[in-house]
């Protein structure tokens, strides 16, 4: 049934800006750009990030930050929080030790968005197992 996540889409009321803030986050520009739609590929699996206009929100989407929290793997984790810190996010959950070598930080981006990011053991393990290290270029990565 559930095969992988497709697309991770979150919304802004300032398009414009909230799409210059993830090109300085993800250091690339978005690979798809339509009116009130752009599209990041993230990392060496090419995870989709959608940043959508919220003129395009259904009703009551917007509001204060809750909801599912997307954790992305970095590298180093303190420096991906204090990155996303710099770059105007703001603290939600400091970086947090978890056990056995999870420990995991999430802010609120600039227009009001979650945004987690975490070491994760299990993530580097199936990728070593498919033949893939992690590469820094992932989100925050370091």
């Amino acid at each position: 049934m559930l095969r992988g996540v497709a697309t991770i889409s979150i919304y802004a009321e300032d398009h414009a800006a909230a799409s210059a803030w993830y090109t300085e986050v993800l250091g690339a520009e978005p690979y798809y750009r339509v009116p009130g739609y752009h599209e990041w590929r993230v990392g060496e699996h090419e995870d989709e990030l959608g940043l959508i206009d919220a003129a395009w929100a259904p009703p009551n989407a917007l509001g204060e930050p809750g909801g599912a929290v997307v954790l992305w793997h970095v590298d180093d984790l303190e420096a991906a929080h204090a990155r996303l810190l710099a770059l105007g996010a703001t603290p939600r959950e400091p970086v947090t030790e978890r056990g056995e070598g999870f420990r995991t930080a999430v802010v609120v981006d600039p227009f009001g968005n979650l945004l987690g990011v975490m070491e994760n053991p299990h993530w580097l393990e199936v990728r070593a197992r498919r033949g893939g290290a992690a590469r820094p270029e992932a989100v925050g990565g370091a």
